[in-house]
């Protein structure tokens, strides 16, 4: 098991194209692979306009928001906002997604995986006690708030908008967390 601390102040920011904000790369496998040959891919994103989301055909997209509220119309459907206390969105990364324009900024956890090829899952986390972690893949946990975690015996404590990346590949984990915890916690593995 290989533990990876990712805080966010040491994330370099990239901004979109269209200029309607910035996405902070927390992981990507394999290491050095681009938008067109990942396997998987996690970010933070800060959103500050409205518009199309990129096109990612074969992706698989899963969001979370952790700060502010992001309205999403997937597909001509009915509007689904998400917020820091809702459940995470999930979608074809080939579909039509358009946000609303925030009204105020808002950080969200992007997972892509490679359809066929991964799987992942995210949760929101907001009570303290045990986890069970992967016995095989990547766990990523993002802090919404700051958080004090135990893993593997030694204890961690996350700030706003850090990263724990766990990669195992035999053993299975438990992770302890503080009471009023709250975090997004992807699980990633090869199908």
């Amino acid at each position: 098991m290989a533990i990876t601390l990712l805080r966010d102040r040491d994330l370099v920011p990239t901004p979109w194209k269209n200029g309607g904000g910035v996405t902070r790369e927390l992981a990507v496998w394999p290491p050095g692979a681009g938008f067109g040959d990942f396997d998987w891919r996690v970010s933070l994103a800060t959103v500050e306009a409205g518009g199309p989301f990129s096109v990612f055909p074969g992706v698989d997209r899963t969001l979370g928001v952790i700060e502010g509220a992001l309205t999403l119309t997937i597909e001509d459907g009915t509007p689904v906002t998400l917020a820091p206390t809702s459940a995470p969105a999930r979608f074809a990364g080939e579909v039509k997604v358009v946000a609303a324009p925030p009204g105020r900024p808002v950080t969200d956890f992007n997972v892509m995986t490679r359809r066929g090829r991964m799987t992942a899952t995210l949760d929101r986390l907001t009570d303290g006690g045990a986890v069970n972690l992967s016995s095989t893949g990547w766990t990523l946990i993002v802090a919404c708030d700051r958080t004090d975690l135990v893993i593997d015996g030694g204890s961690v404590v996350l700030e706003r908008f850090d990263a724990l990346m766990i990669t195992s590949e035999t053993e299975s984990q438990r992770l302890i967390l503080a009471p009023c915890v709250h975090i997004l916690l992807a699980k990633i593995s090869f199908l």
